[in-house]
């Protein structure tokens, strides 16, 4: 009997990584989310969804149960002095505290977009680097997931895209009323995704340079007639 190619016993295909070869045409929206076994442990470490944070040892965020049950007021603005009047408990007090001015989403704001490079898409329209930015901001999606979604962007419909991008906007507001308990575990969250972020930077001024060099190649081949 032949072999069914739906059989799950069969060893499954291991999923795009930045800097692995895209077709033309762009990724297919169902490559972008895996976690079978030749998933990396980037995309092992991913949540669920949106609104849970990266399981990172014991530097966690609050998962997702614990974070609707968050009932404290959000963090104050920068240099405003907190106090219990203002609804605050001992264990927010103390970690304002450790993490002075910080606030979510302040690590991130601080990186660009520079180096990734959104492929054509003449079925969608939308403000390319509004959407990298907010997607550079998830917490919630691996470095890998990041850069499959850019991948996939040219057979995204406008529909998924504007979906996408409400996703990660809501995700940005719920972690940033969190109340200041959780800032010290989200500030090494939002560290680890920088540094991936920065890893995607390189990836893909990497890959610029490889094109560029197989196009001047390819030119000379063809002026010299070869």
């Amino acid at each position: 009997m032949p072999n069914d190619p739906q059989d799950s016993s069969q060893p499954q295909k291991p999923p795009i990584r930045p800097g692995d070869t895209v077709p033309q045409e762009g990724l297919d929206p169902s490559q972008v989310f895996s976690s079978g076994a030749g998933a990396s442990q980037d995309d092992r470490s991913a949540p669920s969804g949106s609104g849970q944070a990266t399981k990172q040892g014991d530097d966690t965020a609050s998962g997702q149960t614990q974070l609707s049950q968050d009932q404290g007021p959000p963090p104050p603005p920068p240099k405003t002095q907190a106090t219990t009047e203002m609804g605050y408990d001992e264990e927010d007090l103390q970690i304002l505290t450790e993490v002075g001015d910080y606030r979510f989403g302040n690590v991130v704001d601080a990186l660009t977009n520079d180096n990734i490079i959104v492929p054509l898409h003449a079925e969608t329209t939308f403000d390319e680097q509004k959407f990298l930015t907010f997607l550079r901001g998830s917490i919630s999606l691996t470095r890998d997931e990041k850069w499959r979604i850019i991948q996939a962007i040219p057979k995204l419909s406008q529909f998924q895209v504007d979906e996408l991008q409400k996703i990660l906007e809501e995700e940005k507001r719920k972690f940033s009323e969190l109340s200041p308990k959780h800032l010290s575990q989200l500030q090494k969250l939002e560290q680890k995704h920088a540094d991936d972020w920065k890893d995607l930077q390189t990836v893909s001024q990497q890959q610029s340079v490889k094109q560029e060099d197989q196009q001047q190649a390819e030119e000379i081949k063809k002026n010299l007639g070869l």
